[in-house]
């Protein structure tokens, strides 16, 4: 794209650039800013501990049941 206004975008181009514009933000939105990193051993113990609960028929409590109880408690 050499055009340095909206306005003088072909509908190609304005297209293009919604494209990139949306995928971009997606990718934000997305990114995980924790990827790569390791877990610490006490974190990968608690995790894997919590997974074996639930296997074995633990209860479960949503993200809006969790935020709901956050919400009443202050």
């Amino acid at each position: 794209m050499t055009s340095s206004r909206v306005a003088d975008l072909t509908v190609s181009e304005f297209r293009e650039l919604c494209r990139d514009t949306f995928a971009q933000v997606v990718e934000e939105v997305l990114d995980d800013p924790d990827r790569g990193l390791a877990l610490n051993d006490e974190v990968a113990r608690r995790l894997e501990r919590s997974l074996a609960d639930v296997d074995a028929g633990g209860i479960t409590v949503s993200h809006a049941e969790v935020a709901e109880r956050l919400r009443t408690s202050r």
